[in-house]
């Protein structure tokens, strides 16, 4: 599980400028593609056959310290229930985000396959997309959405 723009600079989360404001979001999708290709290189040497599932989520969260004999650092809330969903529900080997973080990373230049609409548990049912890369060329792929 992994948390990123926590600021205390209020002017950078209130800008209405999507990189400015989600520039966090999008670099945790680097990390999460280079986690899955560090993956492929290990498998490669070690003959081994892990995989990774990833799913992403933005929104507010409740962080804090829990318990009183072994404290431990933990994150709640609705983007953290969903986060989980993305990924418990997604495919081995993707990144899985729902229609608004999609939205938030197309100008960023990252590609999306429709995956559908899903059954998510306390949440009913959510359009879903496949992260499957950056845009680095412009050549268009049938069925993904840049």
């Amino acid at each position: 599980m992994a948390a990123s723009g926590m600021s205390t600079d209020f002017e950078h989360l209130q800008s209405s400028e999507t990189k400015k404001r989600w520039s966090h979001l999008a670099d945790l999708v680097e990390f999460s593609l280079a986690l899955r290709e560090t993956l492929t290189k290990i498998n490669q040497q070690s003959f081994n056959n892990f995989i990774l599932r990833v799913g992403l989520n933005q929104g507010p969260v409740l962080a804090g310290v829990i318990g009183a004999r072994k404290p431990h650092y933990d994150i709640w809330g609705n983007t953290v229930n969903v986060a989980s969903r993305m990924e418990s529900t997604g495919k081995a080997g993707h990144i899985q985000v729902v229609e608004s973080t999609m939205n938030i990373l197309k100008p960023f230049g990252y590609k999306f396959e429709k995956r559908g609409m899903i059954k998510v548990k306390g949440k009913g049912e959510l359009l879903t997309f496949y992260l499957v890369g950056k845009d680095d060329s412009t050549d268009s792929i049938p069925g993904v959405i840049s």
